[in-house]
């Protein structure tokens, strides 16, 4: 009887392929695993597999509610995803909180017009500044153009 291949631990064929491959082959058997568990989990949220060695299965999600209730309710979890050949000898269930990914504020850019008592000051201030750039520079911002 063969040995059952375990994706998550290390073999020699990785030596000299180096530890990318062997992180590859981990990331697509997390995604495969994530699959599977989605339907299954408290909805709505995007679980994701991070690990599942030993019997352990660990996930991340963003909603503390679902992840205290998947970890009160673990035991009916474990039941149900244990009757699914890939977590046959699942054992446990680890939760964690994932923090959201953010996606970089980008700013509004806000349009908005001077008000016709700013614009008759920024003309006459204009007249009065020695450095002709800086003058008219006063006058396009006092018509509001770019």
């Amino acid at each position: 009887m063969s040995e059952p291949v375990n994706v998550f631990q290390q073999t020699r064929k990785h030596i000299k392929t180096g530890n990318l491959s062997f992180l590859s082959t981990q990331v697509a058997a997390w995604q495969k695993l994530t699959k599977i568990i989605q339907p299954v989990l408290p909805q709505p949220e995007q679980w994701q597999v991070v690990c599942y060695q030993n019997g352990v299965l660990t996930v991340t999600g963003e909603n503390q509610a679902l992840i205290s209730q998947l970890a009160y309710l673990q035991h009916q979890y474990i039941s149900q995803l244990s009757q699914i050949a890939e977590f046959k000898d699942l054992s446990k269930i680890q939760v964690r909180l994932r923090v959201p990914s953010q996606t970089p504020h980008v700013p509004e850019k806000i349009s908005r017009s001077l008000n016709p008592e700013t614009q008759e000051l920024l003309r006459h201030a204009a007249d009065f500044v020695s450095d002709p750039k800086l003058s008219q520079a006063m006058i396009r911002l006092a018509s509001n153009k770019k």
